[in-house]
């Protein structure tokens, strides 16, 4: 059987009324949802990602984040966001985000948590550690370089400008000439 799409659809429409399934004409009710943002207190801020400045407006109700979106009034961005301002809601609400840092030793398979000034502890010793074992205060020619080239640090695309400004201050200040950044996915 040779069946045009005209004929198919023509075929569909007789199927569908021939079955009792049809679409009814007659009027429905539909009733409005209140909106989530309904009594809270809107905030405009500036997206922390980049430097463009968009703007944001976050809704709040009781200190809690209901709502986040761009801000349609801000001749920047015109209430547009990137994919990051547009996610930016998920750093205040998350209940997949971790609360407690998780440490696996050496060869181990499993995840251990761990409390913060012990990890903070680790980190510092181990970075002491490579700091020492690869730091150089001359050069080949005997210029004083001050550096370490036994640690590297890539960016996070999460850390906002102000984050990353500090984040690189530290790592000069430890004498790391390896520093990178990925500011966009």
């Amino acid at each position: 059987m040779d069946v045009t799409r005209r004929g198919f659809l023509k075929i569909s429409g007789a199927a569908l009324a021939g079955s009792g399934i049809g679409l009814s004409l007659k009027p429905i009710s539909a009733y409005a949802q209140p909106l989530k943002i309904q009594y809270a207190k809107e905030t405009t801020t500036i997206c922390p990602y980049c430097s463009v400045g968009c703007s944001i407006i976050v809704s709040t109700r009781r200190g809690k984040v209901v709502n986040t979106e761009g801000d349609p009034d801000s001749p920047i961005n015109r209430g547009a966001l990137c994919s990051k301002g547009g996610s930016i809601y998920q750093i205040a609400v998350n209940e997949n985000r971790l609360t407690k840092p998780l440490y696996r030793a050496p060869y181990a398979t499993e995840w251990k948590e761990v409390d913060w000034d012990w990890a903070l502890d680790k980190i510092a010793h181990l970075i002491k550690k490579s700091r020492d074992a690869s730091f150089r205060a001359t050069n080949e020619k005997g210029e004083i370089v001050n550096r370490t080239e036994g640690i590297a640090s890539v960016g996070s695309a999460a850390l906002d400008l102000e984050e990353c400004f500090t984040y690189q201050k530290f790592l000069r200040g430890l004498g790391l000439v390896y520093i990178e950044h990925q500011a966009r996915i």
